[in-house]
């Protein structure tokens, strides 16, 4: 049973052609209420390209207790001094990642919509495990659809946080929440909300605030 208040994990945008403009809407995303981590996801960037990116937005997070977290490159988690790596299945193993990032950084695996995979990811020493996807995405392509009962079972059972992911907007995460997900991780949600990013932010940690 979720006894804790669930909280937001936003990912960046896939891309992001100017850091420095991009950086206004991670300020009022921020600027909108409580954010516990935002997730640097770049497809088809170069190691330049995600550098600056990552030097322009980890200090906005750093400076507000925001965990800055990369995707997918340890190396890279480590050589940006940033605070985490989320790893997928077909990223590289736990254990390889933890090698890299060292025991002080934080380390997140998917684990899709296996139980399997999210108690062996946990037995090895993730930091959170992720499920998804819940609802369609203009993000990701959905390939493994998750549902509820596998957050219902873990929040029931396991004392490590669990992120939800996966098409989650203002509109369809209450049944996420009430099942327990202690994180719900948001990218389109925000960025594309009809009001902005900050009123993306407030309206979720409303509904966080008042879920029973």
């Amino acid at each position: 049973m979720r006894n804790t208040m669930t909280r937001l994990y936003l990912i960046s945008p896939q891309h992001i052609e100017h850091p420095t403009i991009f950086a206004a809407d991670l300020r009022a995303a921020l600027d909108g209420g409580d954010v516990a981590a935002f997730q640097l996801r770049l497809k088809d960037a170069d190691d330049e390209a995600i550098a600056r990116a990552a030097d322009t937005l980890r200090p906005i997070c750093q400076q507000r207790d925001v965990a800055f977290i990369m995707n997918d490159r340890p190396d890279l988690a480590v050589k940006l001094d940033c605070d985490g790596v989320h790893v997928g299945q077909d990223d590289m193993p736990y254990a390889e990642a933890r090698r890299i990032v060292g025991p002080d950084r934080q380390v997140g695996v998917t684990c899709k919509a296996s139980r399997d995979l999210a108690m062996t990811a946990a037995e090895a020493g993730a930091d959170y495990v992720a499920f998804g996807a819940f609802f369609a995405s203009n993000t990701k392509a959905v390939t493994t659809p998750a549902s509820l009962e596998i957050v219902e079972w873990w929040s029931e059972l396991f004392e490590i946080p669990c992120v939800a992911i996966g098409g989650i907007t203002v509109e369809n995460c209450l049944p996420v929440i009430a099942a327990g997900a202690d994180f719900l991780a948001v990218a389109g949600g925000v960025w594309n909300h009809k009001d902005g990013p900050e009123a993306a932010v407030r309206a979720f940690n409303e509904l966080f605030s008042t879920d029973g």
